[in-house]
């Protein structure tokens, strides 16, 4: 049967400039995937999905084929400005890196973090937004949830959250109680790292809004929340600052006992 590709569009984002690009030149060097495989140090398989857009190619992929076909830094400098230009299926992006982590790095100042939401709170937040389809949203935020957590301890979730979010009462009070009692049953988890940034700690980075460094085997992506979406972060250097900047605001932190203490102040008040 015949390979068949998702539909590109170059003119979309470079994502997908890249995509067509690397197609384009393969096939006029009349390399086959295999051949363009060898060049690049991956399988068949992988230069197909590199040229249907459905993976990414990283800096010694470019580099390799820089070299080959002898375009200098072409190929180099394509990755880079796609990694820094708006990307309008980040969202999709971030779900397929999100199923494939060992280690999720989250920090939240307005909300708790998707996988520690009870589905009342998540629903609360659903009908707070603007989706077209709010059942349709709610579906894919709940199978979010649940990749994360059929996967045992394979992947953990270390989660910093500002003092705030406790003191927001979403959805009434029978839906923050709940989640509230669900925030500290999944502290107890041994994959989930939980702490609070309490107020009493002052000013600190994550004022700038939320952020999350994914580990996946040999190198991390990060993501940026931002309104209207947010921005995934592939560049190495760039998602090792925001890594510095997890680990200054977690120095906020209070430790993993004394967090679980504030949580359990703010439940007492729905008592």
């Amino acid at each position: 049967m015949p390979i068949v590709r998702d539909p590109l569009n170059p003119r979309l984002s470079m994502w997908h400039f890249l995509a067509f690009y690397l197609r384009f030149c393969r096939e006029k060097a009349n390399l086959s995937l295999t051949q363009c495989g060898e060049i690049m140090g991956v399988q068949r398989g992988t230069v197909s999905n590199f040229e249907a857009g459905r993976r990414r190619p990283q800096e010694d992929h470019m580099r390799a084929l820089d070299k080959h076909y002898g375009t200098g830094w072409l190929f180099q400098l394509l990755l880079w400005f796609a990694r820094m230009a708006h990307d309008p299926n980040w969202g999709k992006h971030l779900v397929k890196y999100e199923q494939e982590t060992t280690l999720i790095k989250a920090y939240h100042g307005q909300v708790i973090p998707l996988a520690l939401q009870t589905d009342e709170y998540t629903w609360a937040y659903v009908q707070a937004g603007t989706p077209k389809d709010f059942e349709a949203e709610m579906a894919e935020r709940v199978a979010r949830k649940n990749s994360f957590f059929s996967r045992g301890t394979e992947v953990e979730m270390w989660a910093t959250i500002d003092e705030s979010v406790l003191a927001r009462e979403v959805g009434g009070s029978e839906v923050q109680k709940a989640q509230l009692e669900h925030l500290l049953a999944m502290a107890d988890l041994p994959q989930v790292s939980l702490r609070i940034v309490p107020f009493k700690s002052g000013a600190h980075l994550g004022v700038d809004g939320s952020l999350q460094i994914l580990s996946l085997g040999g190198r991390d992506i990060a993501y940026s929340g931002a309104q209207n979406g947010g921005r995934l972060i592939e560049m190495p250097g760039e998602v090792r600052e925001l890594s510095v900047k997890f680990d200054r605001i977690g120095a906020k932190a209070a430790s993993l006992e004394d967090s679980r203490e504030i949580i359990k102040r703010y439940l007492e008040s729905y008592e």
